[in-house]
């Protein structure tokens, strides 16, 4: 079995730990957090573990094959250089760093040595995607020209968390700016940002992008965790529409369902299947395979992929400052939603109580 560590043990250290667990090829030998919390939650969910409050006990231990990043971003240039130092594998959540100077720098240093890396793009490791790209590759809608993403949900507010990973058009939006970059097969050419100050916060909070890639593809991304944070009953929009120069795909879902369309010339198929929330099971399977053949898996997200998607929505959320940048709302508002997302049980994108290492 690949022996695996997971430092960080707040939201997403818990995922990949269930996703570990159910995983006839992985063991769990360490989980590492500084937080005694989630220690103590570790020590309750992975008996089988060893948990730690230092990481270099899990470097110095030859037995370790794969370490997972899942602490904070300013954590993660310094765990990856320490990792592939000691030789281990690594999944690290994104963005790899806390700069894009230091993201590159973890670039080159991963293609530069022989242990397997990759980061958690999960939108490139969904059903769905990859359904609709297969479909695309036939030629069933003809070329592709115009790519549109929405992601708008009532999910972290200003200041909850992520805050080292910049506002959310950056800690969440990259997804998408990444997934964008994934179906034009080419890389970003132009781009123009507007943005809103929701709540009069500091930093937009809703950003829509759009350009055009270097092959002549041109996108729309609006993403913004500004839907609906004080409706009785929240909902989300979040869709893609793939169009060419004869048909048409799109995708919805709702967090646990998705619906896909695929519109071609000679086909047209309607499809449902589960939404598979973060898709971490697919990745730790990309690289168990990778691992035991000894080869990468082509369809492994890259270091390199997340430090494109990284710089380049840092750059449409930069560009979202130099035109006008309204403001509507007030901070009274905010601190309301805060406070109801404080004590809310059911919703999107709730942290952890004890969110330290989030």
């Amino acid at each position: 079995m690949i022996n695996v560590a997971i430092i960080g043990f707040g939201r997403m250290g818990r995922f990949y730990l269930a996703e570990f667990q159910k995983s006839d090829r992985y063991r769990v030998s360490y989980i590492c957090d500084v937080d005694a919390d989630c220690r103590q939650l570790a020590h309750k969910q992975a008996p089988e573990a060893k948990v730690v409050d230092d990481t270099e006990e899990i470097y110095k231990d030859a037995s370790v094959d794969v370490v997972t990043l899942c602490a904070l971003a300013g954590s993660r240039k310094e765990q990856i250089r320490r990792a592939l130092e000691a030789g281990k594998h690594v999944i690290a959540e994104k963005p790899i760093a806390d700069t894009i100077e230091n993201e590159w720098e973890m670039v080159r240093l991963a293609e530069g040595c022989d242990r397997f890396t990759t980061v958690n793009m999960y939108l490139l490791n969904s059903w769905y995607h990859n359904e609709i790209r297969r479909f695309i590759d036939s030629g069933e809608i003809g070329e592709l020209a115009i790519i549109r993403i929405c992601h708008m949900t009532p999910g972290l507010a200003p200041g909850e968390g992520h805050e080292t990973e910049g506002p959310c058009f950056h800690d969440c939006g990259m997804h998408y700016v990444n997934l964008a970059r994934w179906y034009a097969r080419s890389e970003y050419r132009t781009w123009h940002a507007q943005g809103m100050r929701m709540w009069s916060y500091k930093d937009p909070w809703w950003i829509q992008c759009h350009g055009t890639f270097q092959n002549g593809i041109v996108y729309d991304i609006t993403q913004g965790f500004v839907y609906g944070q004080m409706s009785k009953d929240q909902t989300h929009n979040s869709y893609v529409d793939l169009i060419g120069t004869k048909g048409i795909c799109h995708m919805t879902h709702n967090f646990k369902t998705a619906h896909v369309e695929l519109r071609g010339v000679n086909e047209t198929r309607i499809e449902e299947r589960p939404f598979g929330g973060k898709n971490i099971d697919r990745l730790i399977t990309e690289m168990a395979d990778s691992i035991e053949t000894g080869q990468r898996r082509k369809d492994m997200p890259t270091f390199r992929d997340s430090a494109v998607a990284s710089e380049m929505a840092w750059k449409m959320l930069q560009d979202s400052y130099h035109t006008e940048l309204p403001a509507i709302g007030d901070l009274q508002t905010l601190e309301a939603i805060r406070e109801r997302r404080r004590n809310m049980t059911d919703g999107y994108g709730l942290l952890p109580r004890n969110n330290k290492n989030v």
